[in-house]
């Protein structure tokens, strides 16, 4: 009746349109009441949720991510893949395309990709020619690039709720070449449907504006080389590093590009103070949500009834593929990270899969989730600032789906895609 309790309420506060954060503390304190529990064991549960020290690495990576977008650094990002990929056909869904990879390698957020690159791009690819819906398909699945290439919040969270004994830097390590496989893959979509349609093409800029958009880029490519690198290196900590890397964004933008306007620095810092806030409301509720699930014994159960489905490890995988994409496409990102990491990680272990894989594979799945109705926030971000109803997007990004799908089961199947750099790491 307890587990009932909980899951019916955190069911019909969602339904009331409550943000996921608060549904999921609201179903916990219901449970605690129902239980008999002390309030107390709710709210440190709460308090204990948002106070480990890893998480302070996740507002240093959201401020950069801010400072970024309205510091210049994203405008060069887009100068440089123009002058790389725009003279092929399509060429500005591949500029897009190329841009997410690169600014989502920096900034870690597919919503901060979207703001940043989508009001930039969306508006001059409708203006080419190109079709509205196309030009958001395009951003909205590229854009969880930044969820996958490293540094990523997200994976933050995953160690966190993983309980930790999972190294970072060999979980960012493990993001960069499926990464950089979603958006080749993406990208051949993308070309595949603009040679069909006829988009057009932009002539090649030469050389020489290739290298000096190079040049003008690489302060800004640092960041991201400061941000990984002095992980991976032992220079310093994540949280280190991600104090250092929005140091590195403030001198860059105010210094080198002199883009970074008092205005443009206070719109940063609030947004930042917004977002961390949420994601760390969000945290702070779900481990009570957690608590309680644990309290009613739902991992184990789950586990004991995923294993008595199959004893094989393929036919595991597709199942936990499955349950994450689902559950992606109804539920936050950030919750389902912390509520079903403690659930789901034991079982892949269970059947010889890496932690850090599994991390990589989940990044994926949900990030999927981002890109789908009907909670989909990419998905709505995107058609927000292109212009777009909901339901002309879905009609024709389902070719962006199979690729990304793609990218999922191979990066799922071939372990080597997501292991080799970790294990080179740690050799």
């Amino acid at each position: 009746m307890g587990l009932a309790i909980l899951l019916g309420v955190f069911g019909i506060v969602m339904l009331m349109g409550v943000p996921v954060a608060f549904a999921l503390g609201i179903a916990a304190i219901s449970a605690f009441m129902f239980e008999g529990l002390p309030l107390m064991v709710g709210y440190q549960r709460i308090v204990a949720g948002m106070s480990t020290f890893a998480l302070l690495a996740v507002p240093f990576f959201i401020f950069a991510g801010e400072l970024m977008l309205h510091g210049g650094i994203a405008a060069r990002l887009i100068r440089l893949a123009s002058s790389s990929v725009g003279w092929m056909r399509g060429g500005l869904a591949q500029v897009n395309i190329f841009s997410s990879m690169l600014f989502g390698g920096i900034s870690g957020s597919a919503v901060a990709d979207i703001s940043a690159l989508g009001s930039l791009l969306i508006p001059v690819m409708k203006e080419k020619g190109y079709d509205d819906d196309f030009a958001v398909n395009v951003t909205v699945t590229s854009s969880i690039a930044g969820i996958v290439i490293p540094p990523s919040h997200n994976m933050i969270l995953y160690v966190v709720a993983a309980g930790g004994g999972i190294s970072i830097s060999s979980l960012f390590m493990a993001g960069i070449v499926p990464g950089i496989l979603m958006c080749c893959l993406l990208a051949f979509v993308a070309r595949m449907i603009a040679i069909k349609k006829k988009f057009p093409t932009e002539p090649f800029v030469g050389m020489k504006i290739l290298a000096i958009s190079f040049l003008g880029s690489v302060p800004g490519l640092i960041t991201a080389v400061i941000v990984v690198g002095g992980t991976l290196s032992g220079v310093f900590t994540v949280t280190e590093s991600g104090a250092i890397g929005a140091i590195y964004a403030i001198l860059v933008a105010v210094f080198v590009y002199r883009s970074l306007t008092p205005t443009a620095f206070i719109t940063a810092v609030t947004s930042s103070i917004k977002t961390t806030g949420m994601v760390m409301i969000l945290i702070g509720c779900a481990s009570a949500f957690g608590y309680m699930l644990a309290f009613y014994q739902v991992p184990a159960v789950l586990s004991n009834f995923i294993t008595s489905i199959s004893d094989n490890p393929i036919v595991i995988l597709i199942l936990l593929n499955l349950l994450l994409l689902t559950l992606g496409m109804i539920m936050d990102m950030a919750a389902l990270i912390l509520i079903c990491t403690p659930i789901f990680l034991p079982i892949a272990v269970g059947f010889g899969m890496d932690p850090v894989h599994f991390g990589i594979m989940m990044m994926m799945n949900l990030g999927l989730g981002l890109c789908t109705p009907p909670v989909g926030a990419c998905l709505f971000v995107g058609c927000v600032v292109g212009g777009v109803t909901i339901q002309k997007a879905v009609k024709t990004i389902w070719p962006f789906y199979i690729a990304m799908l793609g990218a999922l089961i191979l990066v799922t199947f071939i372990p080597a895609i997501s292991m080799t750099l970790p294990n080179l790491l740690a050799n």
